[in-house]
């Protein structure tokens, strides 16, 4: 070891690029490759499903952590992987020579019943067959097979294989892909990433196309949603004052709303988005020239899929731009409604001071009263000393007294009221 302080994921994140590999595979084949959408709740419920199968079939299980499986069953062999959003079984069993498109699909080599009770709903579901070209008369199987108004086709792998579909559902609910081997040469391995790719097309591509029902549906409420906005933007700018509040909560509502559709659809757009970047990753990978007189798979999706796909980010964008838009707006209003509150409280704040100024001066009249009773009610208190002693014969000038008693009085009131008004205002 290069240290004894390995990462704890260091083993998983160095064996992650081996953990589905791809399968070896020899013509003549047929396959059959289903995809379940699932929660994880029912990747549970799947995966013991799949436990099932294999004890009855007295094989081992997958190692607990485990998301795919290899596994040879009676006659056929089993693919099972487990993604974010699907689970996918992929079936494959070797044709007879006399069998060709008159063999029982793949999916018949399971026990009966154990396919119908997946758990999961299904969305994928598609038969390939694998032919050596050279040896069977392939343009005949294909216009026998597959719907020669919507045919699809290529040279793939430098020309080792030739691909055809007609990317539609059959009577029998399956979808389906024809391969044929020009090239006897050609590795299992090399084929076998080959076909793994086609139905990775296919099922990439359905799950892309899961949001754009949501899409529609997201683009019809938008219109509505805009709507809205603009009403209010142009309430908004004709609104009275009194208005502003009842306009902020409308605002308020809507942008609750474009947030709730936001945080409903955008992990949808988003996963869209990305499964279209596999399936043109997928077709890159094919390296496709033209077959004479038919489109090459990149054409068939650049014009059937790529305009669906496009709507998703379309809606995903239009949805980002309105929650910005509603936010702006949001927020002008609010604006709006401070600096009305700050006009409002300015004035508040000058009739207070209006107010206070008032009552500084009807303060400043009601101290000279005060002083004024004060020294009355004093001189009074005063008086009545100078009579009681005047009256028991001691030698008093009353008038005098009194007289004298006024200044004092009345300055000592005036000293005590100042002093404590100012203690007040300290």
């Amino acid at each position: 070891m290069p240290t004894r302080h390995p990462h704890p994921l260091r083993t998983a994140l160095h064996n992650e690029v081996h953990a589905r590999p791809y399968e070896r595979m020899q013509p003549p084949l047929a396959v059959s490759h289903l995809a379940f959408v699932s929660s994880p709740e029912v990747q549970v419920a799947d995966r013991a499903h799949l436990e099932t199968l294999l004890r009855d079939l007295h094989l081992p299980l997958p190692a607990p952590e485990a998301s795919h499986l290899s596994i040879d069953l009676p006659g056929a062999r089993l693919r099972w992987e487990r993604h974010t959003e699907f689970v996918s079984y992929t079936i494959w069993r070797p044709l007879r020579a006399d069998e060709a498109l008159d063999a029982a699909p793949a999916y018949r080599s399971l026990p009966d019943g154990w396919l119908a009770s997946v758990p999961g709903e299904l969305l994928v579901a598609t038969n390939l067959l694998v032919l050596n070209s050279r040896e069977q008369n392939l343009r005949g199987l294909v216009d026998a097979w597959l719907d020669a108004d919507s045919l699809v086709g290529a040279d793939v792998a430098d020309g080792d294989l030739h691909i055809y579909s007609d990317f539609r559902l059959h009577p029998d609910g399956y979808g389906r892909w024809l391969v044929g081997v020009g090239n006897p040469s050609i590795t299992p391995r090399r084929l076998g990433r080959n076909v793994q790719r086609l139905l990775e097309i296919d099922t990439y591509r359905m799950m892309a196309l899961l949001g754009l029902p949501v899409a529609r549906d997201t683009t019809r409420r938008l219109d509505e949603l805009e709507r809205q906005l603009a009403g209010l933007a142009d309430t908004s700018a004709g609104s009275e004052t009194a208005d502003e509040a009842r306009l902020l909560d409308s605002l308020t509502r809507l942008a609750r709303e474009v947030e709730s559709t936001y945080a409903r659809h955008h992990s949808r757009f988003s996963a869209s988005s990305a499964y279209f970047d596999l399936v043109e990753q997928r077709i890159d990978e094919l390296r496709e020239t033209r077959l004479e007189g038919l489109q090459t798979v990149r054409e068939f999706v650049d014009r059937r899929l790529k305009p669906a796909v496009t709507t998703t980010a379309w809606a995903s964008r239009r949805l980002g731009a309105l929650s910005e838009r509603v936010s702006r707006a949001s927020e002008l209003l609010r604006t709006r409604v401070e600096t009305l509150q700050q006009e409002h409280a300015r004035e508040l704040l000058s009739t207070m001071n209006a107010r206070q100024h008032l009552q500084l001066r009807l303060q400043a009249a009601v101290e000279g009263l005060s002083v004024a009773a004060i020294t009355y009610y004093g001189v009074g208190l005063v008086g009545y000393l100078a009579k009681g002693a005047h009256a028991v014969h001691l030698p008093v000038p009353v008038e005098l007294v009194i007289a004298l008693a006024v200044p004092v009085i009345a300055l000592t009131a005036w000293l005590g009221m100042r002093r404590l008004r100012r203690r007040i205002e300290g």
